[in-house]
């Protein structure tokens, strides 16, 4: 199965660091502001998704799917719930973080969503890369000099992280604490994330 990349209008501007993430086959769904990256991602769109409110619709020949004004779904929500229903289960979502916080915490929210869908997504900015650990423990390879875990959606229990600077073994992490905040991993080795209760965001902090 083809990746569902979802480009949202929050600002890029390590743009040759973010394209490296694409990948010839991704399908590329573009939402309303989103299409201002398009020409500095190099990749045209698959699909057009918005109600074109910060953007104005191109008219392309491309399938575009025009949404009202007034409506409970964000512009990249309704893209990756049409993505699910089109059967995609991995994402990439670029431009979805950064400038207004509460479209930042949404896309957090997003991430839980298409965690929750049982699908595997990644959130990419300028510095980092943020993922939801659930089910599956998760790597953090020594490339990235920091990482983070927080708890974004109630006590997680059961959580582990090894090969890295701080260890934890089975402890409790709350919403209100920043015990995870700004690990690193061991010089030559890949820390690991798992949590048996609950869930986790990731944040792999790829340079500052």
């Amino acid at each position: 199965m083809k990746r569902a990349v979802i480009v949202g209008g929050a600002p890029i501007g390590r743009i040759e660091s973010i394209r490296a993430y694409l990948r010839a086959d991704d399908t590329m769904i573009y939402c309303d502001g989103g299409l201002r990256h398009m020409a500095a991602l190099g990749r045209g769109a698959d699909l057009i998704v918005g109600d074109f409110d910060s953007h104005e619709n191109p008219h392309a020949a491309v399938e575009t799917i025009v949404l009202p004004h007034e409506k409970d779904d964000t512009d990249t929500y309704f893209a990756a719930k049409e993505a699910l229903r089109r059967g995609f289960r991995e994402f990439l979502l670029l431009g979805a973080a950064g400038a207004r916080l509460d479209h930042t915490l949404g896309n957090l929210g997003l991430l839980m969503m298409l965690d929750e869908a049982g699908a595997k997504a990644l959130l990419v900015d300028d510095y980092s890369e943020m993922e939801i650990v659930s089910r599956s423990p998760a790597l953090v390879p020594d490339r990235f000099p920091y990482f983070s875990l927080l708890n974004i959606s109630g006590t997680a229990r059961g959580v582990c992280v090894r090969g890295a600077k701080y260890p934890l073994e089975n402890v409790e992490l709350p919403c209100d604490t920043s015990l995870g905040v700004s690990n690193e991993p061991l010089p030559g080795q890949t820390a690991s994330v798992r949590v048996d209760e609950g869930r986790l965001l990731l944040i792999r902090i790829r340079e500052e």
